[in-house]
């Protein structure tokens, strides 16, 4: 019975560390791309963001620090820090201030890296990504196969392979699409914790507005 029990818990999906953990200490980042349009008709809308005035398409959700199993988040870090100047300054990456603000608060602080530093890695790493661009021509909302959007990324980006993207979903919504990279922003294979592919057939997909 114990063998059983120890094995069981073994199975169990990893959650993230205790939060505190120490800044810099990580083995990757994920690049999480969320696209606008979906979060908006989920929750922007009803929050009234100033994101959802925008025609964004995909922004970046975070950069964020991971281990190979699990993740840290709220750092200690001797970083000041970011101004409402600077993380306003990100609101076209991040859709707003606010958003860029959090994710500093969260992941940025257990990247290492300052503030400044820390949103022009994000910065980086998100203009190495090249987006689809079919979906931007998308007039209506459409249901399809989570799968088709990452393989639209895999096109798009013919060096990654399959284990370096996951897509996500979220009350029958394309969520995010999540890029693993290395610390030098290199496309890399991720961790195991990290690939959550959705496999929803009838996925929705919003329109950019």
């Amino acid at each position: 019975m114990k063998h059983l029990v120890a094995a069981l818990i073994a199975a169990l999906p990893v959650a993230a560390l205790a939060d505190g953990e120490r800044a810099g200490d990580f083995d990757y980042y994920v690049l999480a791309l969320s696209w606008s349009p979906n979060w908006c008709a989920r929750e922007g809308d009803g929050r009234d963001s100033a994101q959802c005035e925008q025609d964004f398409g995909w922004v970046v959700h975070g950069l964020w620090p991971q281990y190979d199993r699990g993740w840290p988040a709220y750092c200690p870090t001797a970083a000041r820090a970011p101004s409402r100047q600077m993380t306003r300054a990100q609101a076209d990456i991040f859709g707003t201030g606010g958003a860029a603000w959090y994710q500093w608060k969260k992941h940025g602080t257990c990247s290492g890296l300052d503030a400044a530093t820390y949103y022009d890695t994000a910065r980086t790493a998100f203009s190495n990504v090249t987006r689809p661009e079919v979906l931007r021509k998308i007039d209506r909302t459409f249901s399809i196969p989570a799968k088709l959007i990452e393989e639209a990324f895999l096109q798009a980006n013919p060096d990654w392979t399959p284990d370096m993207i996951t897509v996500t979903c979220k009350e029958g919504y394309i969520q995010e699409a999540r890029i693993c990279l290395t610390k030098g922003l290199d496309p890399r294979p991720c961790g195991t914790d990290a690939r959550r592919d959705c496999t929803l057939q009838d996925a929705l997909l919003e329109p950019i507005r």
